[in-house]
């Protein structure tokens, strides 16, 4: 297998899923970190990039147009979890009279209103998502998830547009 395969790839970004999700988790249960959230919000996108990742490795399309499907549903995956990402940091380096105040919880939120109000809520942000809990080289998890997800997206983008030689299984005989 080459490290440039599409499998390959996609196996890469599965274990990218897992890794990034292991570590919020890690975060979460073992150190005490409470999700915010956008922290929510940024794990879906992770996770479905993540399920479109091995759904793609365990399928391995032979059409480069099942590739591009594949690659373009990963891609969606990640840009929203970089747009999440992109508003937390935003909200945290907001002047603290500009910071909104903190709402209910995302479990009454999800019991209580209906989900495109939910939504709408959560990606408006609260205090709670702008407060720094964790840093790492002086920079806050929402940044550093931030370059995560872009370092992703770029894998994604690159298996959407990339040219994927043609499959002797694909190719015609004359």
């Amino acid at each position: 297998m080459q490290w440039g395969s599409y499998r390959f790839v996609n196996g890469l970004l599965l274990i990218a899923s897992i890794v990034g999700m292991a570590f919020a988790l890690y975060l979460e249960h073992v150190k005490g970190l409470e999700p915010c959230p956008l922290c929510v919000f940024q794990r879906i996108g992770l996770i479905a990039m993540g399920l479109v990742a091995s759904v793609s490795v365990i399928h391995n399309p032979v059409s480069n147009i099942v590739k591009r499907l594949y690659a373009f549903l990963a891609t969606l995956a990640m840009i929203w979890s970089v747009g999440v990402a992109a508003r937390h940091v935003w909200l945290q380096h907001l002047p603290p009279d500009q910071v909104p105040s903190c709402g209910p919880g995302l479990d009454y939120l999800v019991d209580a209103l209906p989900l495109k109000t939910v939504f709408q809520q959560v990606l408006t942000g609260s205090g709670e998502c702008a407060m720094v809990d964790w840093t790492f080289l002086g920079q806050s998890l929402p940044f550093w998830s931030l370059v995560f997800f872009c370092i992703l997206l770029m894998l994604c983008l690159w298996q959407l547009v990339r040219n994927y030689p043609y499959s002797k299984a694909v190719k015609k005989k004359y």
